[in-house]
Order: structure tokens, then sequence, then C-alpha cells
């Protein structure tokens, strides 16, 4: 592989990055060189091997991305349920950017070749990324402004990639007494391929972000989403992530509650069969007093699916009347589907009032038995006690039309 990464990273910048840029990023390629993908070995990876998935779903990897290919896209997959801002990536290239809804002085895209990563960092796959990201994108929401429509980013694939590496990074600015929807929505018609996305996120006093992602349209790719967000004093985030189609998909979330009143909430639910094994992990870091964080996670899993959360509430020696809840739940609807959960508490504070759980099991059958009785038959009993097991995640949504599509995603309307 070494060979190949090598060539394919002299062919991807060769000819358009300073040789201080290159640089930059060859220390990235080193690293990850060095640490290859992540495996058992590795506490976070302790449920996968990425480099087995990879292997056995992929094969041999390409990671020149050539921005030359055609990377056109069906207009018809922009939703037309409710209006709203739009970028489009097709195969990790910028091929749109609508924000007409907005006072357009109060956003700003910039497309840089800056790196926001510590060199001191211990993740390869963000390694990856930062070395063979073409250009990433910092969205600034000014100060005082409220976004009046969500933004809803595309991440398209198409079949004029095969067996290639996706990189793609995201930096979020959101300033003072400000807000924003995004809303990431995957539609793949590609296959065998390895999208890696890392997202930034910057929270500044009593700014809101509302982060929502969906990968509903079934394909054969393995996806890797990071997601770091810093909160300062009295800012919220609200996070939800619904996935159910790629083969392997893992969402990463690390959060940093840096100010007094911050707030995060982590809502997700992973819907899987057909041998896919999607993983979702947080760490929710409560580093000041007075912070809040709330996460809840359900898994409904058939015909040899395989799901994982692991989730860590830590809080710090200062960070004193930290509020920090966690639960995981899953449904297993045959004997060959696997559910793994890792919760953690990390406490140095004495004033706090911190709890984890998790559960697992069948549908009960005394209830299904129960609807049988009222006229349904197995089938809707069943899918019946599905649906008000994962609405309980889907209400938690804070805006109402992101809710309904949701809903509407996963025909629960």
């Amino acid at each position: 592989m070494n060979n190949r990464i090598k060539t394919d990273f002299e062919n991807t910048f060769k000819n358009f990055l300073s040789k201080k840029e290159i640089n930059l990023k060859e220390n990235f390629l080193n690293k990850f060189i060095k640490n290859g993908f992540p495996n058992k070995k590795l506490e976070n990876w302790k449920f996968s091997d990425l480099n087995q998935i990879i292997n056995k779903n992929i094969g041999e990897l390409s990671f020149f991305n050539d921005p030359n290919k055609k990377h056109d896209f069906d207009k018809s997959i922009i939703i037309d349920q409710f209006e709203h801002n739009k970028i489009v990536f097709v195969n990790g290239n910028l091929k749109l950017k609508d924000f007409n809804f907005e006072q357009k002085e109060n956003i700003e895209i910039i497309q840089t070749n800056e790196i926001n990563l510590d060199m001191s960092q211990k993740n390869s796959l963000l390694d990856l990324n930062c070395a063979f990201v073409n250009s990433n994108y910092k969205i600034v929401v000014k100060k005082n402004y409220l976004m009046k429509k969500p933004l809803i980013i595309y991440h398209i694939t198409n079949d004029q990639i095969k067996s290639t590496n996706i990189n793609l990074q995201l930096n979020f600015e959101i300033e003072k007494n400000s807000s924003i929807k995004v809303l990431d929505i995957f539609n793949d018609n590609s296959e065998k391929n390895f999208i890696n996305i890392f997202y930034n996120f910057n929270l500044k006093e009593d700014s809101i972000l509302k982060n929502y992602k969906i990968d509903c349209k079934k394909n054969r790719n393995i996806k890797y989403s990071y997601n770091n967000i810093n909160q300062e004093k009295n800012s919220i985030s609200e996070n939800f992530i619904l996935s159910c189609s790629s083969n392997f998909m893992k969402n990463e979330i690390n959060c940093n509650l840096k100010g007094k009143y911050a707030s995060a909430f982590v809502n997700g639910i992973l819907y899987l069969d057909e041998e896919k094994h999607h993983e979702i992990r947080t760490k929710i870091n409560h580093l000041v007093e007075n912070t809040k964080s709330y996460q809840l996670i359900k898994c409904v899993l058939d015909e040899n699916a395989k799901a994982v959360y692991q989730g860590k509430i830590f809080v710090n020696s200062e960070a004193q009347k930290t509020d920090g809840y966690q639960l995981s739940k899953a449904i297993l609807l045959n004997k060959s589907s696997e559910f793994n959960a890792k919760p953690e508490l990390e406490i140095y504070a004495d004033d706090v009032k911190c709890s984890h759980g998790s559960a697992s099991g069948s549908l009960n059958e005394n209830s299904i038995f129960y609807l049988r009785s009222r006229g349904l038959n197995y089938k809707e009993a069943k899918k019946l006690l599905i649906n008000g097991f994962i609405l309980d995640v889907i209400d938690k949504i804070t805006d109402d039309e992101i809710k309904t599509f949701v809903k509407k995603t996963m025909s629960l309307n």
C-alpha cells in the first residue's frame, strides 16, 4: 500500500500546492503510513478492524480522486419537502452552493488549504484526511445572525469512481448569538469506495447548532465521519444520526463543553440488516462547571447486522454541577444480529449528576400477542412495536420540518 499511496499523493498535489503546504501534508501522510487503518488493537476500534473491512469490501484502494472526471449529478435528488440552502458535493468535489434564502453579508464560505488539526492527535483516519483533502471549506455564520432556512449538504457519489478514497473537510464558525441548522444527506450511486469526512464546529457564546446526518440509500460504500464540536458559554448543540444503508459506517462525535451553561445533545438510530456494520462513538467532555449533556441511541438489528455504541462522559475536576445522561437500547430481530455497547463515565468532580445505561433484547412476544388479538397480523404488530421504539428518538428532533422529513424517510408518517 505504501508505494501506491505515495504515488497517489504526488499525482494529487504536485501541480498546485506550495512546497510548505506539501510538506505539511506529507507529515500527516507519514503518520498515516506509520499507523495504517485502525484495527481491534485500538480501544476505540475494539469491535472493528477497518483494515479487514476495506480489504473484504473494496480490495486495493486508490487514494487519487481525479477532479477532471465527470462529476455531474441528477438534480432530481434535491429534496422539495421544504425550502433550504444547499451545498452539493459530487465524489468529494464541490459542484453547487446556494444560500439564496439568507442575507449574503451574514454568511461566508471560504475555500482554503488550511488544516485545522493538531499534529499531536492520535487518529490515523484524520491524518489520512488531512494528507489527501484537496481543499477544505469554512462556513462562517456572522455575529447575531439566525439563519432563516436549514442548510442541506448533499454528499453524492456516482459511477465515475470505484475503489477510491474520498476525503472532505468542513469547518463551521458560528459566531456569538448566531444559529445554523445543518442536514447532511448521503446519496450514493457508486460502490466500493471509502469516504472519510472531518467536520469541525466552533460555537461561540449563545450560539446554536442543529446538526442532522441521514444515510438511508442502500449502498456498498465504507464511511467514516468525525465531528469535533467546541462550545463556549451558553451554547447548544443538537446532534442526530440516522444510519441505515452503507456496508460500514462509523460516526464519531467529540464535544468539548468549554463554557458555563453549554449543552450538548446526541440522539441516534442504527437500523440495520443484511450484514451491515455501523457504529456510533461519542465523547462528551465537561470541562467547566454547569454544563449539560444528553445522549440516547437506539438500534434495530436484523439479518446478521452488527451495531456498536461507545459513549463516554468525561467530567473535569473543575466541572462541578455537571448533568450528564447516556442511554443505549437495541432490539435484536434474530439470533444472528449483534449489539455491542461500551458506556463509560470518567468523573473527577464531586458535585455532579451523571448516569449511563444499556439494554438489548428481542421484541416482546406478549405485546405482539396483544396487538394480534386486536386485529393486526404478525408483520403489522412487529412494525408497530419497532416504530414506537425508534419514534422516541425522532421526537427529540426540535426542528419540525426535519422531524417530518425523517419520519417520511423512514416511512413512519
